[in-house]
């Protein structure tokens, strides 16, 4: 309880509800985020198959940095939409340096630069843990945009009710 001039209220709630407060395209970003998560999730489990003897886990590993790659790639055509559509820039520039790093490490696996490959594995399961957290935390919904803007909108606004006094 917090206490007001005018009296007593409920104290704001801790957690806000950024879940819920999405557009459609925020939602489309949240799920891409999601299955990303959940491939490269996969990535460190197929090398240990593979580094514990099982040569099928190689196998295993190089589809699931196929589908991983695939799928950042598809994040980053959702992010430029998001950015388009809802003006926020900051998942479009995560997502393109998750992906440069991931197709950095992509490389490095095809060249068996393992002294590159695993620490940046790392780095990227990281980073996009962050990023799914942010996504999730956030409100992804349309911001307001530039000032000019605005300002045009008010003065068509203030001329149509001039208009109708």
């Amino acid at each position: 309880m917090v206490r007001t001039a005018g009296g007593v209220r409920p104290a704001a709630p801790v957690r806000s509800d950024a879940t819920h407060r999405a557009s459609p395209s925020g939602w489309v970003l949240r799920a891409v985020v999601s299955a990303h998560m959940v491939a490269i999730v996969g990535q460190p489990v197929f090398a240990g198959v593979y580094l514990s003897g099982d040569y099928d886990g190689l196998r295993w590993h190089a589809a699931g940095a196929d589908t991983v790659t695939a799928i950042g790639y598809l994040q980053v055509i959702v992010a430029i939409v998001v950015w388009v559509r809802l003006r926020q820039v900051w998942p479009f520039l995560a997502t393109l340096a998750l992906v440069a790093a991931e197709t950095v490490q992509y490389f490095a696996g095809l060249d068996g630069a393992l002294w590159l490959h695993i620490p940046l594995g790392v780095m990227t399961i990281a980073a996009l843990v962050v990023q799914f957290i942010a996504v999730w935390r956030r409100p992804l919904q349309r911001q307001p945009g530039p000032a000019r803007e605005r300002v045009r909108t008010t003065r068509k606004r203030e001329q149509r009710e001039a208009g109708d006094a």
